[in-house]
């Protein structure tokens, strides 16, 4: 059964984003937007201009023209820091993890935490860390050990607990799954499913259109630079979507699935 889109303000609407290298259209007015509770897919083949879309939000990357409003308020994301400070967070497929440095090394790295006399408060941000990592993973274990030594699965713990610490409200992830097996592609699924029940929005970029069937309500789709496509993910098969990809349009017979369970 169709559920009608929430009427409230979404937590992020990107309108009109523009971005050029030269004389090349990275991304082309795109707009989309991101409801709480809600993870949206993008989708599209390297160069499609979905990575650079969502460096702009995350304030890697600057926009030459657009609008950007988080909860309805115009906004200008310049840095890393600026996205922070509105609770958007991102995990990339690289994780930007400190290989040498621990568990809570590394979930409070640039944030560190301090004693009173300026040290760093070591036995503090271990018992942070552990609480939020246990609430994630019960069997999670060997914080103190160098996070090269953690499986992928693990190094996607840390980066998706650090987010929740740090009060995230928008997430983007970038491959979330990428390189990992079975049982730990599953745990991070789980993972995202938890985010959603907690209110937290996601952009999920994705290569995996199975992850994105399991996890996201809404899919949109970029094909140079362009947005070809935004749908309910009840309303596409997985051939309408890689058709998008591919082709950069809808097979020419295409109905949304939802109407046609209804006739």
């Amino acid at each position: 059964m169709r559920m009608p889109h929430q009427q409230e303000t979404p937590l992020v609407e990107m309108e009109h984003i523009e971005k050029l290298f030269g004389g090349v259209q990275a991304v082309n007015d795109v707009s989309v937007n991101l409801n709480a509770g809600e993870v949206v897919g993008v989708l599209g083949h390297n160069g499609a201009g979905k990575s650079c879309l969502m460096r702009i939000l995350s304030g890697a990357m600057s926009p030459n023209e657009g609008t950007i409003r988080i909860k309805g308020e115009k906004v200008d994301i310049k840095s890393p820091h600026d996205a922070r400070a509105l609770g958007i967070e991102t995990i990339y497929q690289t994780l930007a993890l400190a290989n040498h440095l621990d568990t809570p090394s590394n979930f409070f790295l640039g944030r560190e935490l301090k004693t009173l006399f300026g040290n760093l408060d070591d036995r503090r941000m271990l018992e942070e860390s552990s609480k939020v990592l246990h609430r994630l993973n019960p069997n999670f274990k060997n914080l103190q050990d160098p996070v090269s030594s953690l499986s992928g699965g693990q190094r996607q713990v840390i980066a998706i607990a650090r987010a929740i610490y740090f009060n995230v409200k928008i997430l983007i992830m970038d491959e979330p799954t990428a390189a990992l097996g079975p049982s730990e592609t599953a745990m991070v699924s789980d993972l995202v499913k938890e985010l959603k029940s907690q209110g937290i929005g996601i952009f999920l970029v994705c290569h995996d259109i199975h992850d994105v069937f399991d996890l996201c309500d809404r899919v949109m789709v970029m094909n140079r630079g362009e947005k070809v496509g935004l749908h309910d993910i009840e309303d596409v098969t997985k051939d309408d979507v890689l058709s998008l990809i591919i082709k950069g349009k809808l097979p020419d017979t295409w109905s949304p699935k939802a109407d046609v369970a209804l006739q």
